[in-house]
């Protein structure tokens, strides 16, 4: 584990304990047939909380394996790596 995704690991995890909520919550919303729109914006929150986990993990490779790439002079493969997993990340 990198040292500084260590760091966050627990921050990390419990957002995803928190989207995994949500995600049964909006199970439990399709089975009591509630109002569309407030499913909608619940299908929204939580496609911005997946995106804040990805943001920080994106962050954590950048400062971690990339910056290391760099420095020991293999930067162009790890500068084509994240711009790969940013061009899938933004989709």
């Amino acid at each position: 584990m990198h040292e500084y995704r260590q760091r966050d690991k627990a921050k990390l995890l419990g957002r995803l304990k928190r989207i995994e909520g949500q995600v049964r919550g909006i199970s439990r919303m399709i089975e009591e047939d509630k109002y569309c729109v407030d499913i909608l914006v619940q299908i929204a929150a939580v496609k911005a909380a997946l995106n804040k986990v990805g943001l920080v993990l994106l962050e954590d490779h950048t400062r971690g394996c990339v910056t290391r790439a760099i420095q020991n002079a293999e930067g162009d493969a790890a500068i084509d790596e994240l711009m790969d997993v940013l061009m899938r990340f933004i989709r």
